[in-house]
């Protein structure tokens, strides 16, 4: 990447930093806020383990790492470090680590921190440009995550083992929880783009890292966006979001622990209700409490969907000043 033809203190770097890391702290604390999100722990809900107040810690835990995130990102900008010397790898693990130290209410944040992380490098990276953000921000993303090393593939591993994700069986190529797949991914030089591509067939989070955020930048995002323009409150919109991503993408969290029919099902009852309106009218509201319930009573928590609105805020978030999303 060639090096930026600018002073370094037009550019701002402590602002870019911060604006990334309050982005993606709030992206975090108004998702897991919004209610009825179904499924899912919100402000109203817990689960039996995991609670509310756990992601609030994780939250303020991983502000740290976003700020890591972002620097590195200017430091990419200023021609001080290399694409490939990011350390996406060890930015999730040393983030899950930390996260998982303060609180003991299992895995709360792997999905949403291998998504938010490398947003907020891209980010400062993109925003270190004197364009649009716009312009930029997606083409460094899918460069960032090919730039991934071997080193990035072993510390995903170990990240993953952290923060022992529900549903994770064994895996024919690479299983996580094997220790001869470390030697093997170093010894065939496996960079983590090529692990998630290889993922990116039945999990949800690997296909968006890999196709440059396809779901947070065309569907998700957009939609959100539109919610909050036609005057809808952030909870509102963010619950019709969610019902709009989980109605049309099976959730890879319920897939893995029930099945793609159950996925399947669950899909359908987020279109069901998102056509009754979601909770912009009462017939949608009520389809969205009883899908909430019975989704709680079985132990079903599409939680892959939820790491994608993170994702959607997050975008959200860094295009438009505060104020215009919270009303």
């Amino acid at each position: 990447m060639a090096k930026p033809s600018r002073n370094i203190a037009s550019t701002k770097p402590v602002y870019i930093v911060e604006r990334i890391a309050r982005s993606a702290q709030l992206s975090i604390l108004l998702e897991v806020s919004a209610y009825p999100k179904p499924g899912n722990v919100h402000r109203l809900g817990d689960f039996i383990d995991t609670k509310y107040e756990h992601f609030l810690v994780a939250s303020v835990v991983a502000s740290k790492h976003f700020r890591e995130a972002a620097m590195r990102g200017i430091e990419v900008g200023l021609g001080i470090r290399d694409l490939n010397q990011v350390g996406v790898g060890e930015m999730l693990r040393a983030s899950i680590h930390d996260i998982m130290s303060h609180h003991r209410g299992g895995n709360t944040s792997l999905g949403t921190m291998m998504l938010l992380l490398p947003l907020a490098t891209a980010s400062a990276i993109a925003l270190m440009d004197e364009g649009d953000l716009e312009e930029h921000l997606r083409g460094v993303l899918v460069e960032l995550i090919r730039s991934t090393t071997v080193r990035d593939s072993i510390e995903l591993y170990r990240a993953i083992r952290l923060a022992r994700p529900g549903g994770l069986g064994r895996s024919e190529w690479l299983d996580v929880n094997d220790d001869s797949s470390f030697e093997e991914i170093e010894r065939k030089n496996i960079t983590m783009y090529e692990i998630l591509e290889y993922s990116s067939n039945y999990d949800t989070i690997a296909y968006e890292l890999t196709h440059g955020y396809k779901i947070t930048f065309d569907l998700g995002t957009p939609y959100l966006n539109l919610l909050l323009e036609k005057g809808y409150d952030i909870n509102t919109a963010v619950v019709n979001t969610y019902l709009r991503i989980l109605a049309e993408i099976p959730d890879t969290l319920v897939t893995r622990e029930y099945g793609k029919a159950e996925a399947l099902r669950v899909s359908k009852m987020a279109k069901r209700a998102l056509e009754a309106g979601g909770m912009t009218r009462e017939e949608g509201r009520v389809l969205v409490e009883r899908m909430d319930y019975e989704l709680r009573r079985s132990g079903i928590n599409p939680g892959t969907t939820a790491d994608l609105i993170a994702s959607c805020l997050m975008l959200l978030l860094l295009r438009n000043p505060i104020p215009l999303v919270i009303k």
